[in-house]
């Protein structure tokens, strides 16, 4: 099948809550759409307000398939998870185009919140 998408997404604005007032935890999750024939590698770096980048967290997505990545089960070279309540952004790079989409869920209030949004794409 052809190959849709980019290899090179960004996402601004990326925040995983540590509270949560509902019986689900707040997330952050990377939707993944894989449309070739070649599986993705793909790298991930964070960059924060105040600390050096993070370029160690990797994930994939098969070929014809989708991956949603929950930004609070990934972890990093070292086995750590993610920092919670601390914002962050996101490159996305992939040996293959993909399409990437963001979803949050917050929970720290009764009420729950849902937000998605396409991630930017670069053109090369």
């Amino acid at each position: 099948m052809k190959a849709y998408g980019k290899t090179t997404w960004l996402i601004a604005d990326n925040y995983l809550n540590s509270k949560s007032l509902n019986d689900w935890n707040s997330h952050e999750a990377v939707c993944v759409l894989n449309t070739s024939d070649v599986d993705a590698d793909i790298k991930m770096t964070l960059f924060y307000e105040d600390m050096d980048a993070k370029n160690d967290v990797v994930s994939f997505c098969k070929a014809g398939r989708t991956h949603h990545i929950r930004m609070d089960k990934i972890r990093d070279s070292k086995g750590e998870l993610l920092m919670r309540d601390v914002p962050y952004a996101l490159l996305i790079e992939s040996n293959t185009p993909i399409v990437v989409q963001y979803s949050r869920l917050d929970t720290s209030r009764r009420e729950l919140a849902l937000m998605t949004t396409m991630a930017y794409a670069i053109d090369e």
